[in-house]
């Protein structure tokens, strides 16, 4: 096998907010929203291009009615304390009101050694200070603290979602104070909607670099991304610094458009990989949302001499040359 480990994009079809964790067991698990926005699964590969011919479990399914009856979106498996944990947002209906769906953000828990096996149980929602549209909840250990980043939307805030960031009690439950650290200011962040939604975080050098993504989820979809010092209080929205352009964007030469909602890995040799959905063509019949074609793809991230990620742009599909 060669070092220089190529992907084959599209990596698994149609799966949007595609969602990697490498466990210390070997294994690559994965999960992601299905065009049908109804049902969670995971699959699990000893390799990032195994994930793709692995079979999918269905972990839990959508209810008639309630809370947890419609979008199913954005579902991350997490390792914490021993156990598993699914973050994900779910909705009433699928009606928007105001420009907006009534997601609410939702915890499965499962003791099991291998997540695909054993029981998945409802921990209930996620409390934020608000009642009001959240999803796209991610987490991250640092210095012992367990912190939980997630969109919402302020009541009080012009737009559709901002990030905020909190520690946590436990693995469904948050403490202390809740503290906005990004909100769309730039104008490459409120094309269509004013987001700020899908973060994901990658530690390296002395630094926390978290990845976002902006704007509607057609070709205007990109990613931003936010740094803090690691010696930094993270509680504190001066700690988080945005850089004022995306760092990841639609390629038309590539035929990449809209890419997004990442997650970071890596590959058998510890290296960096980037995870993100992104689609194949620009023009979109109705609305992107329910357009399906979103794929999920894997590239090698590269880091420039300054110490910080270099996204470079999405490559082409079929096999990644960008390692040479």
């Amino acid at each position: 096998m060669s070092t220089n480990r190529e992907y084959n994009n599209p990596l698994i079809e149609q799966r949007a907010d595609p969602w990697v964790y490498k466990h210390t067991d070997g294994y690559y698990y994965f999960t992601a929203s299905v065009p049908e926005y109804d049902r969670i699964e995971v699959r699990r590969a000893t390799s990032i291009e195994g994930l793709s011919e692995a079979e999918p479990v269905v972990v839990w399914r959508k209810y008639e009615s309630g809370p947890l009856s419609a979008n199913i979106w954005a579902p991350e498996i997490h390792y914490i304390n021993g156990k598993w944990y699914i973050y994900f947002a779910a909705a009433r209906t699928t009606e928007t009101k105001e420009g907006l769906f009534d997601h609410r953000m939702y915890v499965l828990e499962n003791a099991s050694a291998n997540p695909l096996e054993g029981r998945w149980t409802e921990k209930g929602q996620m409390k934020t200070a608000w009642e009001s549209f959240a999803l796209d909840a991610t987490t991250f250990e640092h210095k012992g603290i367990h912190y939980y980043v997630w969109a919402q939307k302020d009541p009080d805030i012009d737009g559709n979602s901002n990030l905020y960031i909190s520690a946590m009690a436990n693995g469904w439950t948050l403490t202390g104070p809740q503290t906005m650290i990004a909100t769309p200011e730039y104008p490459w962040e409120v094309i269509g909607f004013k987001v700020n939604e899908g973060a994901a975080v990658l530690k390296r050098g002395g630094r926390i670099f978290m990845t976002f993504s902006a704007s509607a989820t057609d070709h205007n979809y990109c990613m931003g991304l936010l740094t803090a010092d690691e010696d930094s209080d993270l509680l504190d929205a001066a700690s988080w610094t945005k850089h004022p352009e995306p760092v990841f964007q639609t390629c038309e030469e590539n035929g990449q458009y809209g890419p997004g909602h990442n997650s970071f890995t890596v590959d058998e040799h510890g290296r960096d990989v980037l995870i993100y959905h992104a689609r194949n063509y620009k023009e979109i019949e109705g609305d992107p949302l329910y357009d399906p074609n979103r794929h999920t793809r894997a590239q090698r991230l590269h880091w420039k001499e300054d110490g910080t990620p270099d996204f470079g742009v999405p490559v082409k599909d079929g096999r990644d040359r960008s390692d040479h």
